[in-house]
């Protein structure tokens, strides 16, 4: 904490009278910007700023207008805050127990409190935004937003925890067709493809704190797997997402897709070999952390084919 030093006359028995002294006081603007550090690492930014790019890109492939692709982005940018922090929140007690140094209820930097507090302001806000593109769309968004926050409160810890990555991926571009507006509906591969890149990011994505999580009783399907199964599966799922991304559309495959499905499939066969081989190694997690970038890159060059005619 910053503080600011002042000289003050001394009160302490002894001393001379009007003698000075030290004295600090904190400067409230050092708790504000550590507490500000804190409250954006628990949001999960890189995943965070994943989810919501993709949002507003196929908000752009499906031609919404500005103002609802600002509502759009801006729904999902607030169901994210409301995931991330309601995952520290509910999480501190565990991540003090094997003390996560990357966690800010760990370094007191926030307080479970505080999280919570923004969770649900960022829930409401999420609320009022996903229902202000409409009935349809605001009940697809919250439904994807309330998957998620299933697999914090419970789900995470049990065989099904995949089960809200393929939920919760799965609808996002359902909302976002949806609240264009105009009766088209969304492409069924879409759906998959999304899903299939949440289950792939979460078997990724536990693959580094599979200890942590096991010695606070997290046991969620990549822990009941194993490390080397889970580190081989999860490149697996994610290229299956890649050739449903290069297929689904109508048409033929488009040549920039399909170079980036041949790149995503070299990856995962990279990925689950090493995780076969050396389960301990931290590549089958980087690895499948870029199978899933060049997923997200299909998408990104397929956005305009998400919507199909109603």
């Amino acid at each position: 904490m910053l503080r600011i030093v002042a000289l003050v006359p001394s009160s302490r028995a002894g001393g001379a009278r009007g003698a000075p002294h030290r004295r600090s006081f904190p400067v409230m603007g050092g708790d504000f910007a550590r507490r500000a550090r804190g409250m954006l690492a628990a949001t999960h930014p890189a995943p965070a700023a994943v989810v919501t790019a993709l949002a507003l890109v196929f908000a752009l492939g499906v031609g919404l207008d500005a103002g609802r692709t600002v509502l759009v982005t801006a729904a999902v940018a607030a169901g994210q805050l409301s995931v991330g922090w309601s995952n520290d929140w509910l999480d501190a007690a565990r991540d003090r127990h094997v003390g996560r140094p990357d966690k800010p209820t760990v370094t007191g930097d926030v307080t479970p409190r505080l999280l919570r507090t923004g969770a649900f302001v960022a829930l409401g806000a999420c609320v009022v935004l996903s229902f202000a593109t409409g009935l349809v769309p605001g009940l697809l968004h919250l439904a994807a937003v309330a998957s998620a926050w299933s697999y914090n409160a419970r789900l995470k810890a049990t065989a099904l925890s995949w089960l809200p990555y393929a939920v919760s991926f799965g609808l996002l571009p359902a909302f976002v067709v949806a609240a264009a507006g105009d009766g088209r509906v969304v492409a069924g591969w879409t759906v998959g493809a999304a899903a299939l890149l949440g289950v792939g990011a979460h078997l990724a994505n536990v693959l580094p704190d599979l200890e942590d999580d096991d010695a606070t009783g997290v046991r969620g399907l990549p822990h009941r797997l194993g490390r080397r199964a889970a580190s081989v599966l999860a490149p697996v799922v994610l290229a299956a997402g890649s050739v449903v991304i290069l297929l689904g559309p109508p048409g033929a495959p488009a040549g920039p897709s399909a170079v980036l499905a041949g790149g995503a499939v070299v990856l995962a066969v990279a990925a689950g070999a090493v995780g076969l081989l050396r389960p301990r190694s931290r590549a089958p997690f980087l690895l499948s952390l870029a199978v899933a970038a060049v997923c997200v890159a299909q998408l990104v060059l397929a956005a305009d084919a998400v919507a199909l005619p109603g």
